[in-house]
Order: structure tokens, then C-alpha cells, then sequence
């Protein structure tokens, strides 16, 4: 599974707004329900509120994959942001997440959702990848990166 099977151009930000982690799960959904429009905004932004209550999806190292599985859709759908700043996202480690990758599941998938989960993973893990990131200077250039990181999967 690569990144770009779920994560299209349309939904990447290179610079969020948000301060917190409510916004960033709204902004989010918002790109996501812009591209996906028979996703309710609403109904993910709680969605994913639900999901965080459980445990916070801050993996650290600057990374967190807001998740959560959505009725009425049929494939895996992505939203990557970036915020240079930093935003308290109670992650793991303690630190402040730079990287946000909201993912979005049918409500009957296992299989996908977790492999979508663990290639998130597998890539941000990488410190490399991850300065990349940091550097881009465009969504252009955020695109580009995810694009050739993806191919060299």
C-alpha cells in the first residue's frame, strides 16, 4: 500500500492554521470533506474526537494520524497538514506534532485501515523524510516529496 492511493493533492496543507487540536481535526475534515463530498464535516469532526478520547494519535516524533472509520464511503481517504510552529497534541513523547495525517476508513475496514496505518507510520518514522518536510517551502514541494517517497516504496 502507498500514500498516494489515499492522499491526493487537493488534501494537503502546507501550512495549518489551527493552534490546537481541535482545530486541526476540523481544518482537516475540511479539506477532506471538500474533496469527499459525501463525507459530513460534522459527523468526522466528532468522529475523530471520539478516536482521541480513546488515546491520543501523537505517534512523536512530530507526527500524529488522526484516524477513524466513516460510514457511507467505500475506499481509504487522506489529508496530510503541516504545521511549522508545532501544536500540543498530547502525543506520546511529550512534543509538539508538525506533521498531521488524518486518515478516514470505511466503517467496515480492517485489513485497509491498518495497512493504511502502518504505511503513515513506516514513512514519518523516518527523520530524513521528515526534514524534508520541514524545509518545503511550497505545498508544490510538500507534494513532490510525498510523491517520490511514495514511488520509492
Amino acid at each position: 500500500m502507498k500514500l498516494l492511493d489515499f492522499l491526493s493533492y487537493e488534501c494537503v496543507l502546507a501550512e495549518l492554521a489551527a493552534h490546537n487540536k481541535e482545530d486541526v481535526l476540523t481544518e482537516l475534515a475540511n479539506v477532506v470533506t471538500q474533496a469527499h463530498h459525501s463525507i459530513n464535516k460534522i459527523e468526522l469532526v466528532s468522529i475523530l474526537k471520539e478516536r482521541e478520547k480513546v488515546g491520543s494519535t501523537g505517534i512523536g516524533n512530530g507526527v500524529a494520524i488522526p484516524h477513524g472509520k466513516y460510514q457511507g464511503i467505500s475506499s481509504l481517504v487522506a489529508a496530510f497538514g503541516r504545521s511549522p510552529s508545532g501544536i500540543d497534541f498530547n502525543a506520546l513523547d511529550g512534543h509538539k506534532v508538525h506533521f498531521f495525517c488524518l486518515l478516514v476508513a470505511p466503517q467496515d475496514s480492517v485489513g485497509d485501515h491498518l495497512k493504511a496505518l502502518a504505511c503513515i507510520s513506516r514513512l514519518f518514522k523516518k527523520e530524513d523524510f521528515r526534514d524534508k518536510l520541514s524545509r518545503a517551502p511550497s505545498k508544490d514541494e510538500i507534494w513532490s516529496i510525498l510523491s517520490a517517497v511514495d514511488k520509492a516504496t
